[in-house]
């Protein structure tokens, strides 16, 4: 199976994709609104098929990626039916069976952080996406959101620690760089709830933490109860001056024919060597050369009255470029895709 693990630095959040190799059918395990593109690019990149969004609960400190992700990919969301959420193609109740290709998620009941929450597990009993509910020498607090300490401790106890020792545990957060644990060791040393710990000794750690809410709580909530769709029904805006595609990399591009055919629409900034120029893959008419090694210090020399394509010999350079305009301030600028090579390929004119 396929399997990557993403990370949002601001809310702490982790996001997991699973595909089927053979089918190249995937699910998203709580995606994050603002790592849409991101996400969406590395699908596309992998050549997958999303066909669901799975939350393991109502989150409280970021927005949901579910209704975008269908929107961009038709995937279908999935969510607990105990939070009446809007935009729920598939509810998550405990017992449901999550089919991707020849690959499965098990949905399995862990309330306690939220009374929604859910745990999913593969069919081989060795993943665990375990939510806020586990997480790694730590759990999911129980102090807002109906939460309930509790039936936190019944839900690890009973549905996640009942799995093998080697099921290796990926939470939904992580606020110290962990990026997973297994079973086993929570079993034994996770300070809330491992070891010789008795629901008592769960439920006064858990009253006491005396956290503060998290800062997007407000917008958070009512946000993933549309499953993130945006107050207004729609996506945020593309780019308006043309079909920019942003690589998993955070690169935009755009294609080597959409540039052929709105060459006077755009301005051609060449960032190799002037004596690459004239060489065996030539350059685009009009195109203002300066090298990448120069670019920084000679950045008042772009225009930018146009949208700026950058360009060199494979796109490796002029990524680079795109990347120096737009930190600097450029909002209209991308790499051409697969450079002079690809623009050759491509059976373009030079």
């Amino acid at each position: 199976m396929l399997f990557r693990q993403l990370f949002d630095h601001v809310s702490s959040t982790y996001s997991y994709l699973l595909a089927d190799e053979t089918t190249r059918r995937a699910v998203l395990v709580d995606p994050v609104f603002e790592k849409h593109l991101r996400d969406a690019a590395l699908i596309r990149e992998l050549d997958l098929t999303l066909v669901y969004t799975l939350d393991t609960h109502c989150h409280a400190d970021h927005v949901t990626g579910a209704w975008l992700m269908r929107d961009a990919l038709g995937s279908a969301i999935g969510l607990s039916p105990v939070y009446h959420a809007k935009n729920v193609d598939l509810p998550l109740v405990h017992g449901t069976i999550v089919r991707f290709g020849a690959e499965s998620l098990e949905v399995r009941a862990t309330p306690g952080h939220t009374p929604g929450c859910v745990s999913l597990v593969t069919a081989r009993h060795d993943m665990v996406f375990t939510g806020d509910a586990l997480l790694v020498r730590g759990a999911g607090r129980t102090d807002f959101q109906e939460g309930d300490a509790h039936r936190l401790f019944q839900s690890v106890r009973e549905q996640l620690f009942s799995l093998p020792d080697a099921c290796v545990v990926y939470p939904g957060h992580d606020y110290e760089g962990r990026t997973s644990s297994t079973i086993g060791e929570e079993r034994r040393h996770n300070p809330r709830i491992g070891g010789a710990a008795r629901e008592e000794d769960f439920v006064g750690y858990m009253t006491n933490l005396a956290l503060p809410h998290p800062k997007q709580m407000a917008v958070a909530v009512p946000a993933n109860l549309r499953a993130g769709e945006p107050e207004d029904g729609h996506a945020p805006p593309a780019p308006d001056w043309g079909p920019i595609v942003m690589t998993y990399a955070g690169l935009p591009e755009v294609a080597a024919d959409w540039v052929a055919h709105h060459r006077a629409d755009v301005h051609v900034l060449d960032v190799r060597a002037p004596s690459e120029l004239d060489g065996e893959l030539g350059h685009l008419d009009g195109a203002q050369c300066i090298p990448l090694d120069e670019l920084r210090a000679r950045l008042a020399e772009v225009p930018t009255d146009k949208p700026v394509v950058v360009v060199c010999q494979t796109g490796r350079r002029s990524a680079l470029g795109t990347l120096i305009l737009g930190k600097a301030g450029v909002a209209r600028v991308a790499n051409l895709a697969g450079g002079m090579v690809g623009w050759r390929d491509s059976g373009l004119p030079s």
